[in-house]
């Protein structure tokens, strides 16, 4: 068993800097968009590819969770083993690196711990980075796990919702959510799902930092009163695991993301959509 673990579900800066380097840890850069690939990352980051190998390719939805399989081989790709301690973090603060946070969870890992702040944290405190082009790891011995229930499909959210013991809650944009903007991906209605409730992610945090606990966990019981059974979903199953990072720091245990999220339920389908 490794000598080193996570305090909780976030680290700070100092934390890591003061453990980079220990043999049991591994640094996995979640970054995504503009933030991903070309940036200098923190020294020993290896890659966890949400827009590429780490989503399913077969699927037509953006951001989908791969099966078990998959996943092992991608984690032992990065020279994770199974009594490893794993940091992950994002150029954008706490973005994506609460999708990668998540899917660990939901593959059985929990050695596992977000960056608070993410790169801009590491950056404001002076710390060192490296150009991304890092030498291959050794293969780990990671298997993934599956636990039921924390990636949900459409099939559950729409039984959650007329659900008086289960709160939904959406992390997209009020504007998205009200159906006010349009969605950036073509094709899509506007709206949300009927019984759903808006907890856009950004309210979680405070330049780029999460919420104290306390406040994390006012903004979640204003919304879902005593229930403590959450459903999340976003745009693309990403900014939906920032809710359920919010949630586990605030407290609540029984927790799911949708992994289609709006990619899927804003499709032109049966789902029912509303606006306002």
């Amino acid at each position: 068993m490794s000598s080193l673990s996570v305090p909780g579900p976030l680290v700070t800066v100092d934390w890591l800097a003061e453990r980079l380097g220990h043999p049991d840890l591994v640094v996995l850069d979640a970054s995504v968009g503009s933030h991903r690939g070309e940036e200098p990352r923190i020294p020993g980051a290896r890659l966890f590819d949400i827009d590429g190998a780490m989503s399913d390719q077969s699927s037509p939805l953006p951001h989908t969770m791969p099966g078990a399989e998959r996943f092992t081989q991608e984690m032992r790709a990065l020279g994770v083993n199974d009594d490893s301690t794993v940091v992950v973090y994002d150029g954008a603060g706490i973005y994506s690196s609460a999708r990668a946070w998540w899917m660990l969870r939901a593959m059985g890992f929990d050695r596992v711990g977000v960056l608070d702040g993410g790169m801009p944290a590491w950056v404001a405190a002076g710390l060192p980075r490296q150009p991304s082009g890092v030498e291959e790891p050794s293969p780990g011995d990671f298997t993934a796990r599956p636990r039921e229930g924390l990636i949900v499909g459409s099939d559950v959210v729409t039984a959650a919702l007329p659900d008086a013991a289960v709160a939904v809650l959406d992390a997209r944009t009020r504007e998205r959510f009200t159906g006010r903007a349009e969605e950036p991906r073509p094709g899509l209605r506007g709206g949300h799902m009927p019984g759903a409730m808006n907890l856009p992610f950004g309210d979680l945090q405070v330049d780029g930092r999460m919420r104290p606990t306390g406040e994390l966990r006012a903004l979640f019981s204003d919304l879902a009163g005593q229930r403590e059974r959450l459903v999340f979903s976003c745009g693309s199953g990403v900014t939906a695991c920032v809710l359920a990072l919010g949630a586990e720091l605030a407290g609540y245990r029984d927790l799911s993301v949708y992994d289609g999220s709006w990619s899927e339920w804003g499709l032109p389908s049966d789902l029912p959509v509303v606006t306002g």
